[in-house]
Order: structure tokens, then sequence, then C-alpha cells
């Protein structure tokens, strides 16, 4: 995996610049040495006390880089996109959010994309992005907690577990859950003819690692 893409429904921008309106379209692309202090939130539909306690549990580019510290990915994208999930026109979003967001991840050379929802309209954004993403030809994988939402937008990849709203990511300042919850979805984009909703196993380990107090 050369060159990944982050793509996050928080509705993330720069200290500075405008926030996302209501129904908002557009994205905003992110310097990912951007540190999390010059980042504020159009928070709609989701509680954003997570993300504000930890960035990473929702737009994890830490985690993502020490993957590719690691050599778990070739490298991270220079940027990452930023678009407010909590959209109600979900023709809108594929006629025209979709299709935009897909030209700039080619004017990267963007080889996967990783997307994260924020709530659970999000769910439904985000799905229908990855579904015109896969479209030309780039594979994808959409973190999920809601299984009915990604159930009926049908994304092609979707890794499922027993998480939150609001920190779909993994849970604030636990470093480890955050990488179990990683490290299994991306390892899902390699098999290319085997598309659908996985769930993750990471939730059975964390919850013996939470009980053996190892957090």
């Amino acid at each position: 995996m050369l060159n990944l893409a982050l793509i996050s429904s928080a509705g993330a921008y720069i200290d500075g610049t405008p926030e996302f309106s209501e129904n908002d379209i557009s994205f905003k692309e992110i310097p990912i040495e951007v540190e999390a202090s010059d980042l504020h939130l159009t928070a709609r539909g989701y509680n954003a006390a997570a993300v504000d306690e930890d960035i990473n549990s929702q737009i994890p580019v830490a985690r993502l880089l020490e993957f590719e510290q690691n050599g778990i990915i070739g490298q991270l994208n220079g940027v990452f996109w930023s678009f407010s999930g909590y959209i109600h026109d979900a023709s809108a979003i594929a006629g025209q959010l979709g299709p935009k967001l897909v030209e700039r991840l080619h004017r990267y050379e963007v080889q996967a994309a990783l997307l994260v929802p924020a709530s659970r309209l999000c769910h439904q954004s985000v799905g229908l992005v990855a579904r015109a993403i896969e479209l030309a030809g780039i594979p994808t994988m959409t973190l999920a907690v809601l299984k009915d939402v990604v159930e009926s937008v049908r994304p092609p990849r979707v890794a499922l577990y027993d998480g939150e709203i609001g920190s779909v990511a993994g849970k604030p300042n636990f470093p480890e859950h955050q990488r179990r919850i990683l490290d299994e979805s991306l390892r899902l984009i390699e098999p290319m003819d085997q598309p659908g909703i996985r769930k993750l196993v990471v939730e059975l380990e964390s919850q013996v690692e939470l009980s053996r107090g190892e957090r």
C-alpha cells in the first residue's frame, strides 16, 4: 500500500478558515503536519468530547504515521480530506461530493483510502463516498460502528466493530486500541476480490485487556 488517503467526515477545518455550513457538500484538504491544536470541528450529529480529548479517536493521523514509520503502509498521503458528513441530501453526495473527492485522490495518485465516519448520518455519507471512490478504481476501507446503516448503504468494504459514534477510530487516549482497529481494517483492503462487511476481533482483545487492567 504505497499511498494511503485518510478521509474524515468529522468536519475538521484549520483555525482561521471557514467552518462547514449546514448540509455543506464541500471538503477541505488539510496537511498532515497541521497540529491538532490548530484544528476545529463542525461537529454535527455526534458528541465531539472524545475528539477534543484525543483527535486520533476520530482523525487518526498520528497512528497512521506510526504505521508508515513501521512499514505497515508505504506512506500516508501528504494531506487528508475532511468534510462534514451530516448531510441529508444523498444525491448531492453521490453526484457532487464523491466525484470531486475522486478528482483530488487521482491528483495525489492515491492508491487506497481509509474512510472514517463520525455520526450516524456520517455512516451513510461516507458509504456513498466510498462507493464513488471504488468505482474510480481506488480500493477503500470504511470503519463503522453502526451495522444497520452500512448494510443499507453498502460501502464496498466495511470494518465493523462495537464502538461509539464520535470515536470511530478507537477509544480516546488508548493508542493500542486505535492501532488494533486500524491495523486489522487496513489488512482487509488487500483481498481485492472479497468486498463486504467484516467484523473486527479487536473488541474481544480489548475486553480481555481491560479486564486485566492492561490499559
